[in-house]
């Protein structure tokens, strides 16, 4: 596997896991570190097997503790575009990745933080997890998608009090307004429990549930007659697998599932 500077990348028979590494800076997200996590979603992307990827932060006290502040606070106007295109880019492609995303939320995840949880399908969280959109204190707007996708997460006006006063969002919290799936007792291990996630989401039918992301992503935003229809599309499209042939075989016959992905 390729070695990169701000982030590494592993595999767990068909889970792939990808931490930011920069525990010192609380896995704080600067250019180089974006360039990484890009590099390292196209190399999980050519892993056999894969059928889960899980996104998070090295240490116990961060998953990602924000954009570098270091680094944002000479950029010019056109340099902080650039920076905001490139983190949104990177999180276009996590939304993206053809298999499901999870989030195993550790401590922070503050600004850039709770931007990149969001571009994961499934975002599970430690119980000191804490989110928020905190750039306003700091003169600036979320830049890496923050207003858009929290919004679609919590509703409009949550996302606005959340936003505007910049506040701290605990795990808990994060739950019960929908920003995350579940918060895991104390002492219990966020990653573990996105393993054992990412175990049950292996264990069906991987074409299908590449298909059902399909669905759910790229008609998030549309009339409800043409999002349907492309449902029916996709509904379509896996009556073609062997996939569902042996699903369907092995439902009839009482049997276990043998899926090979195709």
């Amino acid at each position: 596997m390729t070695e990169y500077d701000n982030v590494t990348v592993e595999q767990h028979g068909t889970t792939a896991v990808i931490t930011i590494n920069r525990p010192k800076a609380l896995n704080a997200l600067n250019s180089a570190t974006l360039d990484d996590l890009a590099e390292a979603l196209m190399e999980a992307s050519t892993f056999d097997d894969l059928r889960a990827l899980i996104i998070t932060g090295a240490g116990a006290k961060a998953f990602v503790a924000g954009a570098d502040i270091s680094e944002m606070s000479g950029m010019t106007c056109i340099e902080a575009e650039d920076f905001a295109l490139q983190g949104q880019e990177v999180f276009n492609g996590i939304e993206n990745f053809p298999t499901p995303v999870i989030a195993a939320v550790n401590g922070f995840a503050l600004g850039g933080g709770t931007e990149l949880a969001m571009a994961c399908d499934l975002i599970l969280c430690s119980s000191n997890a804490v989110f928020g959109q905190p750039e306003v204190k700091l003169g600036v707007i979320p830049g890496f998608g923050g207003t858009q996708r929290l919004a679609r997460l919590v509703g409009a006006m949550r996302a606005r009090e959340i936003i505007f006063t910049g506040r701290n969002v605990p795990a808990a919290e994060a739950v019960q307004i929908g920003l995350a799936l579940k918060v895991l007792p104390e002492g219990d291990s966020v990653l573990d429990a996105a393993l054992a996630l990412a175990g049950k989401i292996a264990r069906v039918g991987p074409v299908a549930v590449r298909l059902a992301k399909r669905a759910i992503n790229e008609n998030a935003d549309a009339a409800l007659p043409t999002a349907l229809a492309a449902e029916r599309t996709l509904f379509a499209m896996c009556m073609s697998t062997e996939d569902q042939t042996e699903g369907m075989d092995a439902f009839l016959n009482k049997r276990k599932a043998d899926f090979r992905g195709c």
